[in-house]
């Protein structure tokens, strides 16, 4: 519920703070007052838009901070959505948002002192406040709108529709698509040659090492004569195993002249290694020698490849196969044949499909529309019971079902139909209904749904307007009602509603230092009976003043 309300240089307003209550809220004050104002707050705290026209003369911003005590129905799914935008959890019930509307340049938005945006504020206002004044009233004359009251009363259970409409969706928008694609002869001609040229090709994985084995066999010969005279400078007669050998005795008398042992043994070794040096240069060498006739179709076969990779696998990257990449072309181009040539059997198992999830959509459509029709008649008789309660004594609401092609919502229409007076006929809400009745058939849509909405909060602005008397009263009666389960603030010019009121705030202005200010505050006692009685137009008349304790105590109230 809404617990408190901040506004700072909002309009008429430089400084007001409203505290409310559970139950039934009442605001009343004489037109022009700022009650308004106070709404217009409320609904910039749950994200409306704004500009720099709210900005009080001579002020450079206004400011406004509500205070909700969160019910534990919505915790959960508030919670979720401050977690999406990677704030932290109300912390305990209570969540402040707070917003700055400057008189230049940007607005700002805070949730528990965390910066989010207006989109995410009015996510969030959706689960805490339900706001029906003149304008929000008009919902109500919007199919859309109707339908949901129905789903939403009878609990209509919309998942396995849905699912299906999903499915036979994206069923239609396959074939759709497969539809849309089009080729010209010329176009399969091409994509024909390129499979076959590709195909052709018999592609390898040893294809992606053939240029550097092409140009080892293209390099063999100077290879082999540059072994060749590495061997035999190791090995030959005047090859360096030669030299160390005619050198023995040279090292033994060096060695026993400067008294060192290890030559000799580290010229045997030097020795042996350069002889194993040779052997394995030998033996590499012995593997250069290449067919002629091999070499001629390597050579062919890399000038295939490359003629390939230049056609269809354009700029490689180092680690890039090319095999893989032209193995995957010739794929998808397979593919796309396939389904050129196989085109009209695709269609008609695409269409198949399509068909099939749409027997499956309108199944599971009956089922729902057999559900809305039952509920359909109970909430036309308890619409027209709680009309009755209103004052419209005559009046009739029929709540109809008519079939409809599917769409999101299910393969059904839903209107409310109006029946003023008796003999009148039956016609939609829109096209008969006043504003004044329009009204009520909304607060009587809300009584009738109280129990099955989880939002904590309702707003009534004006919405007994255009009737008075025991109307005025029966209203009042309604909004108490509502008011039993969930916080109900209304804001009012009629003394029957506000009697009902659980807590009354006026909202007053005055003029200080040639500025017109707003104040709102809380009355009880003899201050409530003088703010009826002012309602009634006579706050100073004796008998105006019992009449208005008569209507508070007529309503339950006990004032002093």
């Amino acid at each position: 519920m809404l617990a408190r309300l901040t506004v700072s240089n909002l309009a008429v307003i430089e400084k007001a703070e409203a505290e409310f209550a559970p139950g039934l809220n009442v605001l009343t004050g004489e037109t022009g007052a700022g009650k308004s104002v106070l709404m217009g707050a409320i609904a910039l705290s749950l994200g409306a838009r704004a500009d720099s026209t709210v900005v009080r003369d001579g002020a450079k911003d206004a400011r406004v901070e509500a205070v909700f005590q969160v019910e534990e129905s919505v915790r959960a799914a508030i919670s979720a959505l401050l977690d999406e935008v990677g704030l932290e959890p109300c912390e305990g019930d209570e969540l402040v948002i707070r917003r700055v509307i400057p008189r230049e340049g940007s607005g700002r938005i805070w949730v528990n002192d965390s910066p989010v945006t207006a989109a995410t504020v009015r996510k969030i206002g959706g689960l805490l406040v339900d706001v029906h004044g003149p304008r929000a009233n008009q919902n109500l004359l919007i199919e859309s709108y109707q339908r949901a009251a129905l789903d939403q009363f009878g609990k209509v259970d919309l998942h396995a529709y849905e699912a299906a409409y999903r499915v036979w969706r994206a069923a239609c928008a396959r074939l759709e698509e497969s539809r849309k694609q089009t080729l010209d002869e010329d176009a399969v001609d091409l994509l024909r040659f390129q499979v076959s040229e590709l195909e052709d090709a018999a592609l390898d994985p040893d294809d992606d090492t053939l240029a550097e084995r092409h140009a080892q066999a293209a390099h063999a010969e100077e290879t082999l004569v540059a072994a060749t005279a590495i061997t035999e400078g190791l090995s030959g007669e005047a090859g360096a195993t030669e030299i160390l050998a005619r050198l023995a005795p040279e090292w033994v008398t060096l060695g026993k002249t400067l008294e060192s042992d290890a030559w000799q043994a580290e010229a045997d070794d030097v020795a042996v290694r350069l002889q194993e040096l040779s052997r394995s240069v030998a033996d590499a060498v012995s593997r250069l020698e290449v067919d002629p006739e091999e070499f001629e179709t390597m050579d062919q076969r890399l000038g295939l490849i490359n003629r390939l990779k230049r056609k269809y696998a354009g700029d490689l990257g180092a680690d890039e196969s090319l095999y893989e990449k032209l193995s995957t072309t010739l794929a998808d181009k397979k593919a796309r044949l396939d389904a050129w040539e196989n085109r009209e059997e695709a269609l008609k198992k695409l269409a198949a499909e399509a068909g099939s999830a749409r027997a499956i959509v309108v199944a599971e459509g009956q089922k729902v529309s057999v559900a809305r029709e039952k509920v359909a008649k109970k909430l036309s008789t308890v619409l027209t019971r709680e009309l009755h309660d209103l004052g419209f004594l005559q009046a009739r609401i029929l709540v109809s079902v008519a079939a409809h092609e599917p769409d999101v919502t299910g393969c059904d229409t839903v209107s409310f139909g109006f029946e003023p007076n008796p003999g009148e006929s039956m016609r939609p809400l829109a096209a008969v209904a006043s504003s004044g009745e329009i009204a009520r058939v909304m607060l009587a849509l809300k009584r009738v749904l109280a129990e099955h909405d989880r939002v904590g909060t309702l707003i009534f602005d004006e919405i007994d307007a255009n009737i008075g008397g025991e109307t005025g009263r029966a209203v009042g009666e309604k909004m108490r009602a509502v008011a039993a389960s969930r916080q109900v603030i209304a804001i009012t010019h009629l003394p029957q509603s506000a009697a009902f009121g659980a807590w009354h705030l006026v909202v007053s202005k005055h003029v200080t230092k040639g500025r017109t200010m707003t104040e709102v505050k809380p009355i009880e006692g003899q201050a409530r009976i003088v703010e009826l009685a002012r309602m009634l137009g006579g706050a100073h008349d004796e008998v105006v003043l019992r009449h208005a304790e008569g209507l508070l105590n007529s309503a339950g109230v006990k004032e002093k």
